[in-house]
């Protein structure tokens, strides 16, 4: 089986190529990423636990699901995808905000991402993929935002990114 192709971009999120996914994170090149985040009618997020066998970010909340677009593939359809492939259940996403960040990890890896978030919303319960997801939990947003700032070392660190500079952006009214 090929390896996922990650589609590298420019600040202006631009397509200037693509690269094996774990080359492009070996060697911290910008790409294109997706973020999911799905709420429900009490306006509370659906989190997920990484699975504990990733290789990045084991273990660690997040949000409801992520990955990286295929080549020639929007956005939305992307985080449609995903969140049917890890969470086991399909919405409407619109798209919020795009931001880089970069997050060097302690097994030599970099997360180097042109991030778009996604925003959803199901009141029901996710068919979770057990080789991506250990678990998951719907979360007010406001105790997310105090538990990152009590344990920052169980989330991911583009999820504690989105929430220090981009909270006012996910925090959505119903």
């Amino acid at each position: 089986m090929e390896e996922e192709k990650v589609i590298l971009v420019n600040e202006k999120d631009e397509q200037i190529g693509l690269m094996p996914k774990m080359e492009a994170h070996e060697k911290a090149v910008l790409h294109r990423a997706f973020s999911v985040f799905i709420f429900n009618d009490k306006n509370e997020l659906m989190l997920q636990e990484r699975a504990h066998d990733k290789y990045h970010s084991p273990g660690l909340w997040t949000n409801t699901c992520c990955s990286h677009q295929r080549d020639g593939e929007s956005n939305i359809a992307a985080g449609k995808r995903r969140l049917q492939e890890e969470m086991g259940f399909e919405v409407d996403l619109t798209e919020s905000i795009s931001f880089i960040y970069k997050a060097p990890f302690d097994n030599g890896l970099t997360e180097h991402e042109l991030d778009h978030v996604l925003l959803g919303y199901f009141n029901g319960e996710p068919n979770i993929n057990l080789e991506e997801v250990a678990s998951w939990k719907w979360m007010p947003l406001e105790d997310v935002r105090v538990d990152i700032s009590l344990h920052p070392e169980l989330y991911t660190e583009w999820f504690k990114v989105i929430f220090d500079k981009f909270y006012e952006h996910i925090n959505i009214k119903l």
